[in-house]
């Protein structure tokens, strides 16, 4: 794809446009997220964008009652790790689903506009999941 720079303001932009990216190695084809400026396999530098699908399974969770001062409106909230189709796995909040409800397994997907907070805290692009 494009040879923009493979940092992590970048990666947030894609966020903004829709769309989850990853920085591919060029050497050995490793895929990281979020992309970093060396190859964890090989020590390659050189890196491609490479679109990831934002479908997944929840591996595991956690229910936030007490929030941080910025997410006390949203509380109870859950936040977890899902491992996407490719094997790669990213944290992130869940919506659209009650925490009672949650279960290990669950398929979910990115939503890249369902994440709102009372505060603009963190100043970047965010990303939700969501049950399919």
């Amino acid at each position: 794809m494009s040879q923009t720079s493979f940092t992590i303001e970048q990666f947030y932009k894609y966020l903004t446009e829709g769309k989850l990216m990853a920085g591919k190695c060029t050497r050995c084809g490793k895929i990281h997220l979020p992309p970093r400026p060396l190859c964890d396999n090989c020590f390659n530098n050189q890196f491609e964008w490479t679109e990831i699908s934002g479908k997944g399974k929840l591996v595991t969770y956690t229910v936030i009652h007490i929030a941080p001062q910025q997410f006390q409106a949203m509380a109870p909230y859950a936040v977890g790790i899902v491992q996407l189709e490719n094997g790669l796995k990213i944290p992130g909040m869940i919506s659209g689903v009650a925490p009672e409800q949650m279960r290990i397994g669950m398929e979910l997907a990115i939503d890249f506009g369902a994440c709102s907070t009372a505060q603009p805290w963190p100043q970047w692009p965010r990303y939700c999941f969501k049950p399919l």
